[in-house]
């Protein structure tokens, strides 16, 4: 025996079907939007994470360098007191040549002496002035003496060169 009592479901009303399927849409496209906002953030969050451990290796060796250029400039003293005295014995080479090993030390990790020779302009973001001198043969505002060498790590300034310029 068949049963032919099954029932035919009803239409509902083509009005109502259509706004729920339209709200069903604005849902999901709302959802998409946000997945999307959400895949960019998240891409622009790697990027900033990637450009900072990038940044952070790069200058990773900057605190050392920084211990280490006062002993840079007592060896680099007591070659010049040295060279004043005449004194070309072993001492005077050993300490000339440890000098030149930590230069070289520093260059291999990417920091390099900031040029400063007396005459030259006085720019306040690689030279720190501690002194000015009234009254030299140079022009105002340019550096009469450097007393210690700056340095720059990559394109960083580690320490500025102190310098005395003229008034």
């Amino acid at each position: 025996m068949t049963d032919d009592t099954q029932e035919t479901p009803t239409l509902a009303d083509p009005a109502s079907e259509l706004a729920a399927v339209r709200s069903k849409l604005e849902a999901t496209e709302a959802e998409l939007n946000n997945y999307k906002l959400r895949l960019a953030d998240f891409d622009n969050a790697r990027k900033r994470l990637l450009r900072d451990a990038e940044t952070d290796r790069k200058y990773a060796a900057e605190a050392v360098l920084r211990d280490l250029l006062p002993a840079l400039d007592t060896l680099e003293r007591a070659v010049a007191a040295a060279k004043q005295a005449n004194d070309t014995g072993p001492l005077a080479s050993g300490v000339a040549a440890t000098a030149a090993q930590v230069l070289d030390a520093l260059k291999r990790h990417g920091a390099t002496r900031i040029e400063c020779e007396p005459g030259a302009p006085f720019d306040p973001n690689r030279h720190q002035a501690v002194m000015e001198q009234p009254g030299t043969a140079f022009a105002p505002g340019s550096v009469v003496q450097v007393l210690a060498h700056g340095f720059v790590l990559h394109d960083r300034v580690i320490r500025p060169a102190t310098v005395i310029v003229a008034s």
